[in-house]
């Protein structure tokens, strides 16, 4: 008489795009699980319901599956995964209508079709948040990419000055000695020198402004955009249309406290961007921006000052109103009225 096959019990819970079997057999040895086709074979020595002994199945699902499965093996159970061969919610696990005996719902992993497609859009959701972050880039990167943009824009703001800085030093210091005539070349001929990088410099320091504006930076945006056009008011208006201006001995002053500024300010700018803290840096930054604030104040109300009768003079920017009240409106109003607010919002 030929010994009784002994089947194990088996579980099962299924999603759309997997099976999944637990074995109830503990201690498992040799096991021996392959799918040919749609059909799952399993046997192995283990403990089960009848004792210690040999357990075997076979399965033919409903529709086909992949010819490959995952198992593991615990003290207690035997747990299988099967892919489906197409993604889809099958009725049974069976190809024979008839359960067989041995074989059950797992409950513990057990979704019907409405649960499971939840949680196949929760996956989907998921997974395109993952390509989203993955394309945007994470919050460590844009942090990097964030600290990377402040540190190469304070370092070519720190460059430029530095040379507008080193090129008026070493003129005063050259031109300086000697005879009269050539020492007063280091400061009437200042403009015509160190212009057109002092325009670079001024136009790029727009991006501080848009900078604080948009969050980039937690500067306050009103006096940073203050700053940027008090400076270049005096450079573009001031200074660069009136050829009178530019040959004076006040460009020069205002150049060299600007730029004195600036070379120890961008260089703090750019430590803090690798959270670096020099400390002399920083006690310069803060103790000389004492009085080179309120001179920097005082150089650019002079410039205005002595723009006054030369545009008075040129009648550059005044304008008369229309009929009936025809009458000139001098642009050296307007500079009064900013010497004013000069002083008032450096205060």
């Amino acid at each position: 008489m030929e010994n009784q096959v002994l089947t194990p019990h088996v579980y099962w819970a299924q999603r759309h795009r997997e099976l999944y079997l637990r074995v109830e057999l503990s201690d498992v040895q040799n096991p021996a699980i392959s799918i040919t086709e749609n059909v799952l074979h399993f046997k192995a020595q283990g403990h089960g319901a009848k004792g210690d002994n040999v357990y075997e199945f076979h399965l033919e699902f409903l529709d086909l599956v992949k010819p490959e499965l995952v198992y593991k093996l615990t003290q207690r159970q035997v747990n299988i995964t099967v892919q489906k061969k197409v993604s889809q919610w099958w009725e049974r696990l069976t190809k024979q209508e008839k359960r067989p005996l041995f074989l059950a719902p797992d409950f513990d992993r057990w979704l019907d079709e409405s649960d499971a497609e939840m949680e196949l859009r929760a996956k989907e959701e998921e997974r395109l948040n993952k390509l989203r972050i993955e394309s945007q880039g994470s919050p460590e990167t844009l942090a990097s990419l964030k600290k990377g943009y402040l540190f190469m824009y304070n370092l070519v703001q720190f460059l430029g000055f530095s040379w507008i800085f080193v090129n008026m030093t070493v003129r005063f210091l050259i031109l300086g000695k000697g005879k009269c005539k050539i020492s007063r070349l280091s400061f009437y001929d200042t403009f015509h020198t160190v212009a057109d990088m002092m325009y670079f410099c001024q136009m790029l320091a727009v991006v501080e402004a848009i900078n604080a504006a948009i969050g980039v930076t937690k500067s306050p945006v009103i006096p940073s955009l203050f700053q940027l056009l008090g400076r270049n008011f005096i450079l573009f208006i001031i200074f660069g249309t009136m050829e009178e201006m530019q040959n004076k001995a006040v460009v020069f002053f205002v150049f060299y406290i600007w730029s004195t500024a600036e070379i120890l300010r961008y260089p703090f700018y750019m430590l803090s961007c690798i959270d670096m803290d020099w400390k002399v840096l920083t006690w310069l930054r803060y103790t000389m921006w004492i009085p080179l604030y309120p001179l920097g104040c005082l150089a650019e109300a002079v410039s205005v000052i002595q723009s006054i009768p030369i545009f008075n003079e040129t009648g550059r920017f005044s304008f008369t109103l229309p009929y009936p009240v025809k009458i000139k409106v001098r642009f050296s109003f307007f500079l009064q009225i900013y010497l004013i607010i000069l002083f008032l919002g450096k205060y």
